[in-house]
């Protein structure tokens, strides 16, 4: 993924460009966009006081460093908007997770929802 080898003060540009297409698609909302969405808001989660880093050897370099962004802070409740729609009715990546599950446990859904937990934390000041 090109945006992986990005210019460390490109990052930030592309985690805000990855969450406003998710957050503003008035359409049904495409697994790929959703995808990108959540990962940057994954990204965003482990910047946070606290945050579950990540260390999954398909994650950017950077982030398996311990390297951090520089986040502004409007970005966790862009993200808390994007996560949203990610899992509002009209969402391929919603209708491709419901459809995988069987019974009543979702992992998929509760990562999204723990990622939103947490953001919202931040927006809320908590």
């Amino acid at each position: 993924m090109p945006e992986c080898d990005a210019h460390p003060g490109d990052r930030t540009t592309l985690i805000r460009a990855a969450l406003n297409r998710a957050a503003d698609e008035d359409d049904y909302l495409d697994s790929d966009y959703a995808c990108k969405a959540i990962a940057a808001a994954a990204t965003l989660t482990a910047q946070l006081p606290g945050g579950q880093p990540i260390d999954s050897p398909y994650a950017p370099e950077f982030l398996r460093g311990g390297n951090r962004l520089k986040v502004p802070e409007d970005l966790a409740a862009l993200a808390v908007r994007a996560i949203d729609r990610i899992m509002a009715d009209d969402s391929e990546w919603r209708d491709l997770w419901q459809d995988a599950t069987d019974g009543d446990t979702n992992a998929a859904f509760d990562a999204v929802h723990g990622l939103r937990t947490a953001l919202s934390a931040v927006r809320e000041g908590a």
